[in-house]
């Protein structure tokens, strides 16, 4: 009898041992599926804080008191900055000693 109980107790343990591969493999399953999920939380974590970022500084740009213009408005300001005339009058000419040009800025910041 030690024979059969020796060879019964190695199959409790093979089924235990088995039993416990599965929950394992399960545990394994769910740890992968939590860190897929962590990596996506993340990444939508940055993108949303991009977001906030470019809201709060859209936010302070026209909390200033200053006009949001449009990118075309903002190339002609630069120019405007960099001493050129943006009006259709002096297109292209050098502002003398960077005067400042009514016909320019209304362009530049008109409601049109």
């Amino acid at each position: 009898m030690e024979k059969k109980e020796l060879y019964d107790g190695f199959l409790v343990l093979e089924k235990h041992a088995q039993q416990m591969l599965k929950e394992i493999a399960a545990m394994k399953d769910d740890m992968a599926e939590a860190l897929e999920r962590n990596a996506e939380l993340e990444i939508e974590n940055k993108h949303l804080r991009q977001h906030l970022a470019e809201l709060e500084k859209d936010d302070n740009k026209t909390s200033d008191g200053g006009v949001e213009l449009s990118k075309s408005k903002q190339n002609l300001e630069s120019l405007y900055n960099e001493g050129f005339h943006v009006c259709p009058m002096f297109y292209g000419q050098r502002r003398v000693n960077d005067e400042p040009c009514a016909f320019c800025l209304d362009i530049i910041y008109g409601e049109n």
